[in-house]
């Protein structure tokens, strides 16, 4: 061992002081000293030469390939690449061997051999000229990632998914609360007798605003994961145009977004968070695609397929169908990539932090509205991705969700006690008013605690309940459930509210005398929500 490091500094003392070395190719092997080297190297190691050709190898490479994996001298070095990896990986050891990168660090890759590694390269400079060495070869260095670091690193994905999932949830909850309360005070302003028409107009622009931020809160709470789907008919150009705004911020300025919408619009069955997720999932890869910039369409329309049409496994039954297209003009997609691009986990991002489940994720949405996903793609051609929904323009369009201002309304009767139970005061006091102006006595509470104790010292059992899901303390469920063991309030109708969810699940939420609605909403549409559940008639639309 002395002898071959004593051998080792000499030769190399003496490579300051020799003439150029002839250059490296598949017949001129490396120079014995470098053979020596890589034959007694403990890591996986390759020696590849300009045209990306196996010059030689380390014994510790080929046991970690196995012994049916082909590295002789000549072999192509990028066949040893699974070929869905060798995207990410391949162009970078052809920009260090073109010397347009001084090395690579630490690749995720996978190999044919099915091994996920870890992949380094440095490029080999064994002539000189006089000011600067030529590239003679590269040598790329494999480090492979066991099954559970793999298995961690998704672990801990999910963990980080899942804390900026509750900490949104948060931050939704909070928002919903102050949109509540502006929306009910311009609904409030807008009605006053004698309000100037101006005034009722700003108050009209201040509470579209807030739905607005409303319609993006509900965006943020469905990528959260803390919304379940609730499909309904949804009209298609609207839903694409309201979010093309914020698509727009999303793509960055490189990139155009035009829209072609078909008309007259067309409706669909789909959860409308799940449609935005679905639209911002595909509009994302389509940004990647396109990093110098370009062109990204969203066109709707309709299809009539009057036989099954192949579609990969699964063929298109024959029928009626809404389309909406989402279409780039970036670099396309290889024709050996085409057909796993939707599986989870596939991802040809992986050294930029792709996660391989955007279009999992379309595809099982898509899946679930009994739709069908196709796409298109070429290299340098860009992508076209269309998703056909089941042509539903037979379901009546939703109603309108708020109750005309001026609507006549019957007077309310006389004695009506309404428990009220809501944390934030602006949302208590202004739904303490809309009440009240309609003849009924409030009892106001800020927590369950508080709610339960005045009903103790009260002789006015209500004959409605109001109630936040979220509550300091007591929850609004569990103050309901304590309400519903008191003789006085065991069938009184009571409506829960909340900026967390759309819709409860449980035992009790289906309950008939029992009610949602989401925040924010108006003042008068909880009344009147209330006042027709007393009624024993439908309820509004809210």
């Amino acid at each position: 061992m002395k002898r071959l490091v004593a051998r080792m500094i000499e030769r190399g003392r003496g490579l300051l002081r020799a003439p150029p070395i002839q250059r490296l190719s598949a017949s001129a092997p490396p120079d014995p000293l470098i053979a020596l080297l890589l034959d007694e190297a403990a890591a996986a190691c390759l020696f590849i030469d300009l045209h990306g050709r196996i010059l030689r190898a380390t014994p510790a490479l080929q046991a970690l390939l196995g012994s049916g994996a082909d590295i002789s001298p000549g072999t192509d070095a990028a066949t040893l690449f699974d070929p869905a990896s060798r995207p990410a990986i391949w162009p970078d050891v052809v920009r260090l061997l073109h010397d347009l990168s001084p090395r690579i660090d630490a690749v995720p890759a996978n190999l044919a051999a099915g091994l996920h590694v870890l992949v380094s390269a440095v490029a080999i400079r064994a002539s000189h000229r006089a000011s600067h060495p030529a590239i003679d070869g590269a040598l790329l260095r494999f480090e492979a990632i066991s099954h559970q670091t793999t298995l961690a690193t998704l672990l801990q994905h999910s963990q980080r998914l899942q804390a900026i999932g509750q900490f949104s949830a948060g931050i939704v909850h909070d928002f919903n609360a102050v949109l509540t309360s502006i929306m009910g005070a311009a609904d409030a302003i807008a009605a006053r007798p004698g309000t100037e028409p101006e005034t009722v107009d700003e108050a009209g622009q201040i509470q579209n605003d807030a739905e607005r931020g409303a319609a993006l809160v509900r965006q943020l709470l469905a990528f959260s994961r803390q919304q379940p789907p609730a499909p309904r008919a949804i009209a298609l150009n609207q839903a694409v145009t309201a979010l093309a705004r914020m698509l727009r911020r999303l793509i960055g300025a490189t990139i155009r977004l035009d829209l072609d919408l078909e008309q007259p619009g067309r409706t669909i069955r789909a959860d409308p968070s799940q449609l935005d997720q679905v639209l911002v999932n595909l509009a994302i890869n389509a940004r990647d695609a396109m990093p110098g910039g370009g062109v990204l369409t969203l066109r709707s329309g309709h299809l009539t397929l009057y036989c099954a049409r192949p579609n990969g496994i699964a063929p298109i039954p024959p029928g009626r169908y809404v389309t909406i297209e989402v279409a780039d003009t970036g670099h396309g997609i290889a024709p050996d990539m085409l057909p796993r691009v939707i599986a989870p986990f596939f991802t040809t991002k992986g050294d930029r932090g792709g996660t391989g489940l955007g279009l999992a994720t379309v595809h099982s949405i898509v899946q679930q509205c009994d739709g069908h996903l196709t796409i298109d793609s070429a290299p340098g051609q860009g992508t076209r991705v269309r998703i056909l929904f089941p042509n539903t323009s037979a379901i009546p369009a939703p109603p309108a969700n708020r109750t005309p201002r001026n609507a006549p309304s019957e007077a309310a009767p006389p004695g009506r006690v309404l428990l009220l139970v809501e944390d934030e005061d602006a949302v208590r006091l202004l739904a303490a008013r809309s009440f009240e102006s309609r003849g009924w006595t409030v009892l106001s509470a800020a927590s369950g605690e508080e709610a339960l104790a005045i009903l103790e010292t009260t002789r006015q059992p209500p004959c409605g309940i109001v109630s936040d899901m979220t509550l300091p303390g007591m929850d609004g469920a569990s103050l309901l459930r304590a309400l519903r063991n008191r003789p006085d309030c065991a069938h009184v109708p009571a409506i829960l509210v909340s900026g967390y969810i759309d819709r409860p699940s449980g035992p009790d939420s289906t309950a008939a005398q029992n009610a949602f609605m989401a925040k924010p909403y108006l003042p008068r549409d909880l009344v009147a929500r209330l006042e027709a559940m007393l009624h024993a008639r439908a309820p509004p639309a809210v």
